[in-house]
C-alpha cells in the first residue's frame, strides 16, 4: 500500500472534531489522540526536536539539514489535526475507489446516499484515478489529515534517504484551526521556522497566498415570555427576532449567492425560543475596507433592532479571527509562492492561484512574523458526507514537498 495512503487511512480514524462553544484550548481533549500518535511516529523516524506540547495539543519537529549548510533558512511545513464539526467525525470508515468510471458514486446503498456529478461535476475529472471515499454517515477528514499524511510522508523520504539534500525542514501540527483557534497557543520558537507552507488546500495544483478578513459574533436576545393568549403588548419573542435580524441582512451577501473574492455573512447556527435566542454569524471579506463596513453593518443593524424592540435586550459580542496575508507576502516573500509555482511544474502539476474563501493558521502565522502561503492536499467537498481525495494527487503532494525542501 502507498505510504501516503497508509497514514492516511490511520489517521482519518482518529475522531478529533473541534468544538467552538468549550472555551478550553484544545477545544476538545480527543485531539490529543492524534498528537500523541503523530508525536511516536515522529520520534520513531528518526526527527529531532521532537515536542509535544500536552497542554495545549501541539507537536513540533524537525528534520536535520544535510546539505552542508547551502540552505541558510529553515523551511516549515503546517496542517491542523481537529476536524470540522459540520459534520461527524466518529467512526469514520473510509473507502478505496480504485479505476474511478467517472460516474455517480454510491456512498451507502442502503441509504441511498450518492454522491452525483451533476453536483459535483469536478469529481469526473479524476476518471481512472483512485479515490477516498466516505461511506455517506460522516465526513472522510482530509482537511486536514491529508495535509498532515502528506506532510509526515515528506518526512519519512528525508529522513530515509540521504541522497535528497536539504536545509533544516520544520514540522508543526495544530489543534482546533477549525474554530480559528489554531495558532493560540503556537510557539514560534519550538517551530523555528524563517518562512513556511500551510498544507491544508483543496484539488491538485491549488496555492493561495490571499485569505479572508474574517470575524465572528454571536447575538444574544433576551425576550418576554408570556402566554399566547394574553400576549398583546407584552410578549417579546426573541426567536421571531433573530429571524428579522437575519432577514436586515444583504441576501447578496451569504455564501451561496457569493464566490471568488465575493464577501459575506454566514449564519452558522440558530437556538431559541420565545424568551431567548442565540445567533452565530461569521462574517468574511478579502478586502479590508469592506471587511470592516460590513461589521459596521452588523453592528448598525443590532442597533436599530434594539430601538425597534426597546423592551427586548439584544447584545453582540463580535471578535477579529484573522486578517488576509496578502499584505505580509505580497511585499517581500513572493519568491515562496514563486518557488512552489516552479516545483509544480517541473512536476507536471498546472498550479492554480486563487484567492481562499476560508482561511488557514497561515494567514496568522504570517501576521506573526512566519510569511506562510498556502499549498494543496488533493481534497474536495470539505466538511461534509461527499468529501473525498485522490491518492494520486496526494502522492504528487507529497513529492511537492519534498521537491520544496531542496531549495
Amino acid at each position: 500500500m502507498s505510504e501516503v495512503l497508509e497514514r492516511f487511512l490511520r489517521y482519518v480514524k482518529i475522531d478529533t472534531q473541534s468544538d467552538e462553544d468549550s472555551g478550553s484550548s484544545p477545544s476538545t481533549a480527543k485531539q490529543h489522540d492524534l498528537a500523541k500518535l503523530l508525536y511516536e511516529e515522529l520520534k520513531e523516524m528518526g526527527a529531532s526536536e521532537v515536542l509535544y506540547d500536552t497542554e495545549h495539543c501541539y507537536v513540533y519537529a524537525k528534520i536535520p539539514a544535510n546539505d552542508g549548510g547551502k540552505q541558510k533558512k529553515t523551511l516549515g511545513f503546517v496542517s491542523h489535526m481537529d476536524t470540522s464539526s459540520d459534520a461527524s467525525g466518529k467512526d469514520v470508515n473510509p473507502n478505496i475507489i480504485r479505476n474511478y468510471d467517472g460516474k455517480d458514486l454510491i456512498l451507502n446503498k442502503a441509504e441511498d446516499i450518492v454522491l452525483k456529478t451533476d453536483i459535483y461535476p469536478e469529481i469526473r475529472s479524476y476518471k481512472g484515478k483512485t479515490l477516498i471515499v466516505t461511506d455517506g454517515k460522516t465526513l472522510l477528514g482530509a482537511d486536514d489529515k491529508a495535509g498532515i499524511s502528506e506532510i509526515m510522508t515528506m518526512a519519512y523520504i528525508l529522513l530515509s534517504d540521504p541522497s535528497v539534500k536539504h536545509g533544516t525542514i520544520a514540522i508543526a501540527f495544530t489543534p482546533d484551526e477549525e474554530i480559528g483557534e489554531g495558532t493560540r497557543f503556537f510557539d514560534k520558537s519550538a517551530f523555528g521556522a524563517d518562512y513556511a507552507y500551510t498544507v491544508d488546500g483543496g484539488g491538485i495544483g491549488e496555492l493561495e497566498y490571499e485569505t479572508f478578513n474574517g470575524a465572528a459574533a454571536k447575538i444574544s436576545i433576551q425576550g418576554v415570555s408570556v402566554h399566547p393568549g394574553e400576549a398583546r403588548d407584552k410578549m417579546v419573542n426573541a426567536a421571531r427576532i433573530a429571524a428579522e435580524f437575519d432577514s436586515m441582512l444583504p441576501d447578496k451577501q451569504r455564501p451561496e449567492n457569493t464566490e471568488d473574492r465575493e464577501g459575506f455573512f454566514h449564519m452558522t447556527d440558530i437556538y431559541g425560543d420565545v424568551e431567548k435566542a442565540e445567533v452565530s454569524y461569521i462574517i468574511r471579506d478579502h478586502d479590508k475596507a469592506l471587511f470592516i463596513s460590513k461589521k459596521k453593518l452588523f453592528e448598525e443593524t443590532i442597533k436599530l433592532l434594539n430601538e425597534k424592540h426597546p423592551r427586548a435586550k439584544i447584545d453582540v459580542i463580535m471578535k477579529d479571527q484573522y486578517y488576509n496575508m496578502r499584505e505580509k507576502i505580497e511585499p517581500d516573500h513572493m519568491f515562496l509562492v514563486n518557488n512552489a509555482k516552479r516545483c509544480m511544474k517541473e512536476l507536471g502539476i498546472e498550479p492554480k492561484i486563487q484567492p481562499i474563501r476560508g482561511g488557514t493558521d497561515g494567514a496568522t502565522l504570517s501576521y506573526m512574523g512566519i510569511p506562510c502561503p498556502n499549498l494543496c492536499t488533493g481534497g474536495h467537498n470539505y466538511h461534509g458526507r461527499f468529501e473525498y481525495c485522490c491518492l494520486e494527487s496526494m502522492e504528487d503532494i507529497v513529492k511537492l514537498l519534498v521537491k520544496l525542501t531542496e531549495g
